[in-house]
């Protein structure tokens, strides 16, 4: 059972109204919007065409100088940027004898200006911060004397109130400064306004020095901020015009002028803030005093962000009116996404989402609610659904959207019910901001933020809400299992082997002909190079760098040469193709000033960091940064043993810690789509490193071609050629039984024997032919949208993402899509095969066409 997903006709819900006129504005000022559904104005809006337009021209028939300076164009900038600074204020509703305003980069950027400001008064300062608070205003806290977080709004007006103050009161002889935003970041829910008034009216002897300061940067985006009534203003205010308008990156810090003197106590100076300065034999200096953001603007000002500035005020004016018909027409369809997602339900009943809302809140009422929805998806078992997954298919289908903490800790946290031990441990056991560890002990770390802006419109809210129910929402009509442990147990023999020299590049086949080694590292050559970032070390891939599945390495072992190619469009003068040796000489990373051998530099690899061997010629760098147009060079994993390991033991020890919290119930609901996966997993086998070169986690990647058949025929667009899966080994069945797809879900190793001397032509005769080669499969292959890079024309596809996600969903596993299995060679092994940099003969080695004899679960359990 779903909710109402029509789209409808736009109405009024009692007390907000929908803008008729939001579609007209956007065909005619938001290309950029035409086949995106943006959801996330919290992180910033879009900017309109004509402000583009507009500012463009405003620069191209003027001349702006250095306000610093006398001329007349330095004369113009100066007018104009106090014309800006005035209007900006009377935004605010601040009269300027009242306020001043001072502009910095970002909210942040304002926070911290005034945390050092009173990071300098005698004797410290204490500080309180709501736990709602964005992370750069809990950052404050590293400033100050002593500190306090109020976990509830209950607790700030009981502090508000308080009556008496006792001899021993610490926050007595310190100044302080009382923090919280006007609006969280997290679910939109708005803060009182008046608690800035109400610790200036206090006769508590400890507020007396207290200062206040808003962080309005999420609430104006949407809703008008009143300072008028100076009693009632905070001290401070700060907020991001491009949060407003999208353009331009531009903040300011609102200072209400008789609660200056604090910041007035800074005693770095920058340029412009001073009248004169001696450096010689005296250190004294003296401060400008005309205007009191001319003390803090450091140096020169953004002159053409704040010109740009002017022209945003206006024809924000212009598109939408005023911000009050802003925030009834965010109120409007914030309140329909709300509903929408709180009525889907799954076939049994159970709700999708899981909304983290106040109790008090409501989203028909402005005053308390902006329009920010946060949720977590949970499956038709009440498990979590992982929101990386949810992310990858928001990306296919051109979602924009945010997941993680949101930079709101303590808001995460709370909702969450995350203990500071839980969040320490979820640390220690590999979260990071923006990685894909998202579930730990049985709670999301993070939730999914959906927020909504001036130029947002009703296809927004009813296209993510049929998103939710096309790929979250389990109905009557999902199809029966047709899959589980098999009756039969087919045998597979190696359609292909392939390897990968340069990670996240094509791939080279092996010729039939040849025997290839596999290293406990994996099969030899493959992702032994990589393309590094030049700026930041970090290795590309195709997910963010599609065209480098057009880069086809080529190895040419009788000449010693790594032969790159690539395969796209090109300036006639640009060369297409490249070599590298395959040896180890290391003249290739000789620095070309001093003749000597550069140290390894430090590059990022899926998030480790390791020592890699940068190629030092120009020439290399200019080939691989002209044919993806990206800032890169080529870098190698450098000689001897690896010192990264398969991740795969990570995902077993968070399945066991997830599963200690899963419902005892869970494992008795049956399993409901063609290809998925037993109910409760079987035991891992025990955890062996296995060494890996530049592999996201394993040694070796394998797919079965029953599995890749039986996905092709679900797909109702072009099957999905097996490249895009970028495996090291296909797996074909042998003999003319049916097809078994996903026969690997039940495996725990392959045994590999050397087919018959007379079915394939052999070059190699020291290879034993009666050896059996045994591998370890350490699991599941988690999916992504990579898959989805056409990998002969570098084309974004929706697909085979879309239908994996709707048939191959793990259970119990953040509903994570998995398709093939990492295999590595087997402990038994590796005293036969030879590392890298190791001495000795031929190791380990297979052929196309050897015979596959999986091991399944089912029998290992039984040895």
């Amino acid at each position: 059972m779903t909710g109402d997903i029509q789209a409808g006709h736009p109405e009024e819900d009692g007390k907000h109204c929908y803008n008729e006129h939001i579609d007209q504005i956007r065909y005619d000022e938001y290309p950029m919007l035409s086949d995106t559904v943006y959801l996330d104005h919290a992180g910033t809006t879009p900017y309109p065409k004509s402000l583009i337009e507009r500012s463009s021209s405003d620069l191209m028939q003027n001349l702006f100088g250095n306000p610093h300076s006398n001329s007349s164009s330095s004369q113009l900038s100066s007018r104009r940027i106090e014309d800006v600074r005035l209007r900006a204020l009377r935004f605010l509703g601040a009269n300027p004898d009242d306020f001043d305003l001072v502009f910095v980069a970002n909210a942040t950027a304002g926070m911290k200006l005034v945390a050092e400001c009173f990071r300098e008064q005698r004797g410290g300062f204490w500080y309180g911060y709501h736990r709602d608070a964005h992370t750069s205003l809990v950052g404050v806290r590293e400033y100050a004397a002593e500190h306090h977080c109020f976990m509830e709004d209950e607790e700030v007006k009981q502090w508000l109130q308080a009556q008496c103050c006792s001899g021993s009161d610490p926050h007595c002889p310190r100044i302080g400064l009382f923090a919280y935003p006007a609006q969280s970041n997290l679910n939109g829910r708005r803060l009182p306004l008046t608690w800035p008034g109400g610790l200036r009216r206090s006769c508590h002897l400890s507020h007396r020095r207290v200062y206040s300061l808003l962080d309005a940067a999420a609430f104006v985006s949407t809703s008008p901020l009143d300072l008028s009534d100076v009693s009632q203003a905070p001290d401070f205010t700060i907020l991001s015009f491009y949060k407003v308008f999208g353009f331009p990156d531009l903040g300011a810090l609102i200072i209400r002028k008789s609660s200056s003197p604090p910041l007035s106590r800074r005693r770095y100076f920058g340029g412009g803030t001073v009248e004169m300065v001696t450096c010689t034999t005296d250190s004294w200096h003296i401060k400008k005093q005309d205007g009191f953001h001319k003390q803090l603007e450091d140096g020169t000002l953004p002159i053409h962000s704040i010109i740009a500035l002017g022209s945003a005020f206006e024809v924000h004016e212009k598109l939408f009116g005023s911000l009050e018909r802003i925030s009834s027409h965010t109120s409007f369809l914030a309140n329909k996404l709300y509903k929408g997602l709180s009525s889907l339900r799954h076939t049994n009943g159970l709700p999708v989402c899981v909304l983290y809302k106040e109790p008090d809140s409501s989203y028909v009422d402005s005053r308390a609610q902006g329009p920010i929805v946060a949720l977590n998806l949970r499956n038709s078992r009440g498990d979590w659904i992982s929101n990386a997954e949810v992310e990858k298919l928001a990306t296919i289908r051109n979602i924009q959207l945010r997941t993680g903490n949101l930079c709101n800790p303590g808001g995460v946290a709370s909702f969450l019910d995350l203990a500071p031990w839980e969040m320490k441990r979820n640390f220690s056991a590999g979260q990071r901001c923006g990685n894909e560890d998202d579930i730990l002990g049985g709670k999301p770390t993070g939730v999914i933020r959906l927020s909504l802006g001036a130029m947002s419109n009703i296809r927004d809210v009813t296209a993510f809400i049929r998103f939710v129910d096309e790929f979250f929402v389990k109905h009557r009509h999902s199809p029966e299992p047709t899959t589980g442990i098999p009756r039969s147990h087919p045998d597979f023999y190696i359609e292909t082997l392939t390897i990968f020299p340069i990670k996240s590049c094509g791939g080279w086949q092996v010729p039939s002909s040849l025997a290839w080694e596999i290293k406990p590292e994996g099969l030899a050559w493959d992702r032994e190079w990589c393309l590094v970032h030049q700026g930041t070390r970090t290795a590309l891939s195709q997910k963010r760098v599609p065209r480098m599945a057009l880069i086809h390495p080529t190895l040419d072992l009788e000449s010693g040469l790594l032969r790159i190619r690539y395969d796209g469009p090109l300036l006639r003068s640009a060369p297409n193709e490249i070599s590298i040796p395959l040896s180890a000489d290391p003249s290739p990373f000789q620095d070309p000033s001093t003749q000597t051998i550069k140290q390894c530099s430090p590059s990022h690899v899926c998030g480790d960091s390791i020592s890699a061997s940068t190629y030092t010629s120009p020439r290399i760098a200019a080939f691989f940064t002209t044919v993806l147009s990206t800032p890169c060079t080529l870098a190698r994993f450098p000689p001897g043993p690896s010192t990264r390991h398969s991740k795969l033991h990570t995902q077993h020890l968070n399945r066991q810690l997830t599963s200690s919290f899963s419902s005892s119930s869970s494992s008795t609901i049956a399993q409901s789509i063609p290809g998925a996966f037993p109910p409760t997993p079987p035991p891992s086998p025990p955890h062996h490193p296995h060494p890996i070169l530049l592999s996201n986690e394993s040694p070796i990647l394998a797919i079965s071609r029953s599995s890749l058949n039986h996905l092709n025929a679900l797909i109702p667009e072009t099957p999905a050629p097996a490249s895009v899966f970028r495996a090291n080994i296909i797996l074909a069945q042998t003999g003319p039984g049916p097809e078994l797809p996903y026969d690997e879900d039940h495996w725990s190793g392959l045994q590999m024997q050397r087919a018959h001397a007379a079915s394939k032509p052999m070059l190699d005769d020291d290879v034993d032919e009666e050896a059996v080669t045994e591998l370890d499969v350490l699991g599941s292959c988690r999916r992504c949208q990579m898959i989805c890079v056409d990998q002969t024309t570098a084309e974004r596809r929706e697909e085979p993402f879309v239908t994996l996600a709707k048939t191959r969903r793990k259970e119990g596993e953040g509903s994570k899509v998995f398709f093939g299995v990492h295999c590595a060679l087997a402990a038994s092994e590796m005293g036969e095969g030879k590392g890298r940099g190791e001495d000795g003969g031929r190791g380990v080695m297979v052929r196309v066409g050897d015979m596959v004899v999986p091991v399944r679960k089912e029998e290992n359990e039984e040895d």
